[in-house]
């Protein structure tokens, strides 16, 4: 029986509280084991594509094809996680993960792998967190209600954060000890966990309004008209396209500059990779371990600055032993845009409208593939280092309008939801 958030002897959880819930719980374990093998194929293939073609360009398009499903389905993805049974849309996109990934696997052993294919198993895992995130994270109102929502968002992030710690790592020491192969075979495996975890989770989802418009255009439509009129929801967007097109574009640029500025292996390239996870994941400890946050907005904004200031430090970095602590910073301020992020939307929006909302930031994530498109364009006219630097401080001087311009996003934020009446088993 799942003990809900609220009760004696919660305290004793800490940072850790909404773990007491047990269907939290295993949601948590099987997000996890869908996030880590996402972030170890972006290492095996970007090392792969690199090998392939010795092109930051082509390197630079799996940041594309990965994040342009963002921009095509992410406010779908909100619609049917106002539309439909959440779980049973996660445990599907989990299975095609799965299968995309066997399939490589087996491309991989038969030695007919070739550029392309790297392209299509990015697209179908980006489409998957594309349609998937919204339910993802709609599910933890359906399993916790409304008590502790923000811990619960910030133990999402530990996980994700951590799976962008632990994935690129990882991937890198495979290349180097079994190959890209074996690397694929292992992200086929920890899909295979996270979809029988899933499998085991039941959820009763909060109750949703039966006069839901039929027209997938409306509900859209709809979530377009609301964001629009929440000047914070706004503020939210904004700041996510600016930090989607000229700040996380970086992570693909990294095995580039770590061969030929840094001038280290496969190894040092994935610890290199996983520095960010690193720092997120502490930031995210610590934001979980704060009981009460009032001013969501002041930790997105202080959150993003750190993070592109940081980058800027980065790209102008020609030591190893200096890039590593800077992309640690990185990724701390990355753990306070990631987790407010959708908490501010969370509590921001009313229980009707969540799905769509989430769905329209989801949207805005969708920046990334231009901003791909973008910075791999530059690279490969210009440098890596210039395009990586010049990405980097457009974003401060964007995200220092946007505040100047809606200075509600420093605001406390208000509370617009109802208490839904969800459980978990």
């Amino acid at each position: 029986m799942t003990r809900p958030l609220g009760v004696p002897g919660q305290q004793a959880w800490g940072p850790f509280r909404a773990f007491a819930n047990s269907g939290y719980l295993r949601l948590w374990i099987a997000n996890f084991l869908s996030y880590t093998p996402r972030w170890m194929q972006m290492t095996l293939l970007a090392w792969l594509i690199l090998e392939l073609s010795d092109s930051p360009w082509l390197v630079a398009l799996i940041g594309f094809f990965s994040s342009m499903p963002m921009l095509l389905l992410g406010l779908f993805g909100g619609v049917l996680a106002d539309r439909l049974n959440r779980l049973r849309l996660l445990v599907v996109l989990q299975v095609v993960n799965t299968a995309v990934s066997l399939l490589m696997t087996g491309v991989l052993v038969t030695g007919t792998v070739e550029v392309w294919h790297g392209y299509v198993v990015v697209a179908v895992a980006g489409a998957s967190w594309a349609l998937g995130t919204p339910s993802r994270r709609a599910l933890l109102i359906d399993l916790l209600g409304t008590s502790g929502i923000t811990n619960a968002v910030a133990l999402d992030s530990v996980g994700m954060n951590g799976s962008r710690m632990l994935g690129p790592a990882l991937g890198g020491a495979l290349i180097a000890l079994i190959g890209v192969t074996g690397g694929f075979a292992v992200t086929t495996v920890s899909y295979a966990l996270g979809l029988a975890l899933l499998m085991t989770l039941r959820v009763k989802q909060a109750e949703r309004s039966s006069q839901l418009p039929q027209s997938v255009v409306r509900n859209l439509a709809e979530g377009f008209r609301y964001a629009g009129q929440n000047r914070v929801i706004k503020a939210d967007i904004y700041i996510t396209v600016i930090m989607n097109f000229l700040l996380f574009p970086y992570m693909q640029m990294v095995p580039v500059l770590a061969r030929d500025v840094l001038h280290v292996g496969p190894t040092l390239m994935g610890l290199l990779q996983s520095a960010e996870g690193v720092g997120a994941l502490a930031g995210s400890i610590t934001i979980a371990s704060i009981a009460t946050i009032s001013y969501h907005g002041r930790y997105f904004v202080i959150g993003s600055t750190i993070a592109l200031l940081a980058l800027v430090g980065f790209s102008m970095s020609e030591w190893y032993i200096v890039s590593f602590p800077l992309l640690l910073l990185v990724g701390m301020g990355t753990a306070c845009f990631g987790t407010m992020q959708s908490t501010i939307v969370m509590i921001s929006a009313p229980d009707e409208m969540r799905g769509r909302a989430l769905g329209v930031i989801s949207l805005a994530i969708g920046a990334g593939p231009l901003g791909s498109l973008v910075l791999g364009a530059v690279a490969d006219a210009v440098s890596p280092v210039f395009a990586v630097r010049t990405h980097a401080l457009l974003g401060v001087i964007l995200l220092s309008l946007t505040v100047l311009v809606i200075p509600a996003i420093m605001d406390r934020t208000e509370t617009a939801w109802r208490a839904p009446s969800g459980s978990a088993t």
